[in-house]
């Protein structure tokens, strides 16, 4: 009820495209609940597949796990599971300048505003996408095979979560369940860098008594970092670029970044793979504009000061969410990511 009636609140104040967004929204997260059923009788029905009863159970051990290690209540979340018609959930469109690396940002009344949407029906994504190439902007489109609601509802486990391995999923999970527990209100990216952060740091922990396996999953972490880390300063480079050239138009912006991709970006992608040896050289896999830029740096941008930081205090993970937590609840300024890494 609570949520019906912020629901009407932000449809009076929201615009046509706005009310449109949300209905659709809200119509798919309640068939996403709707269709979720008891993980019990799930994992009692003969028709469902040996392997994804297996992964369910995986999930509620990582479940488990997490709320142990917080000392926090376990909730209802991932206690049901909803099987989907498609690979992923949503699809997330993101749009920037054609001369700068910013994503811009779509804002509601009474939740705050965030650098792109995500939109459970991939005609409508591709729809907005178009609307918005039509103006000066660049875009980005992606599938998303997880998002928390932040403890609005209490979310279900996804089919689409089946496809990750054990490692991954342990990640995807507390990556998850740490916005349940910890979320910054318009602080899109800080509330990312920090589940993505505290999501691989946990899933190290878990499997820390795997001393083979861990050792194996933090070199490929580590090799997976540094390709981040470049990714991020290059990001930087072009920023640089665009800065001091001011492209007037899309064609200038469009060439600027094509001298960029093919002089710097790429090939300086594919030399960190080739030295690292990396069986997947996911970089490559993107279409790099401003928009996918932008969209990276919405989960990466800050990972390298928190994890300074981390070292910095000498403290261990759990002390470590605890000091961010109290220093959130002191917090009295306007920009807390900002000021938090003054520290």
């Amino acid at each position: 009820m609570k949520w019906i009636l912020l629901l009407f609140s932000i449809l009076n104040f929201s615009s046509c495209t706005k009310f449109i967004y949300i209905i659709e929204q809200g119509q798919g997260q309640l068939s996403l609940l709707h269709k979720a059923k008891d993980n019990d009788k799930i994992l009692r029905d003969v028709t469902i597949l040996p392997k994804h009863k297996d992964k369910i159970r995986t999930i509620q051990n990582f479940k488990d796990y997490f709320y142990r290690y917080f000392n926090l209540k376990p909730t209802r979340t991932y206690s049901k599971t909803s099987f989907l018609n498609r690979d992923a959930v949503t699809y997330l469109v993101i749009a920037s300048p054609h001369n700068k690396i910013q994503a811009i940002d779509h804002c509601f009344p009474f939740l705050g505003c965030f650098p792109y949407l995500g939109f459970f029906d991939p005609k409508s994504a591709h729809e907005f996408r178009k609307d918005l190439e039509k103006g000066d902007y660049v875009t980005y489109q992606r599938p998303v095979y997880a998002y928390s609601t932040t403890g609005y509802f209490n979310d279900p486990i996804l089919s689409s979560f089946f496809r990750y391995k054990d490692f991954d999923l342990a990640e995807l999970i507390f990556h998850e369940l740490f916005h349940t527990i910890f979320f910054i209100k318009n602080e899109v990216d800080l509330n990312e860098n920090l589940a993505n952060y505290f999501g691989r740091q946990l899933a190290l922990e878990y499997f820390q008594k795997d001393k083979e396996f861990r050792i194996k999953i933090k070199n490929e972490a580590d090799k997976v970092e540094n390709l981040k880390r470049y990714i991020v300063e290059g990001t930087s480079r072009l920023q640089n670029i665009y800065e001091k050239r001011s492209p007037k138009g899309k064609k200038e912006s469009e060439l600027i970044l094509k001298d960029f991709l093919d002089n710097d970006f790429i090939p300086g992608v594919k030399s960190i793979c080739a030295k690292q040896k990396m069986k997947r050289c996911f970089a490559l896999e993107r279409k790099w504009n401003n928009a996918s830029f932008s969209a990276y740096l919405t989960y990466e941008k800050d990972s390298e000061e928190i994890e300074k930081l981390h070292r910095k205090l000498k403290l261990s993970l759990f002390d470590y969410f605890k000091y961010i937590k109290m220093a959130y609840e002191k917090y009295e300024g306007e920009n807390f990511s900002k000021d938090f890494f003054k520290r």
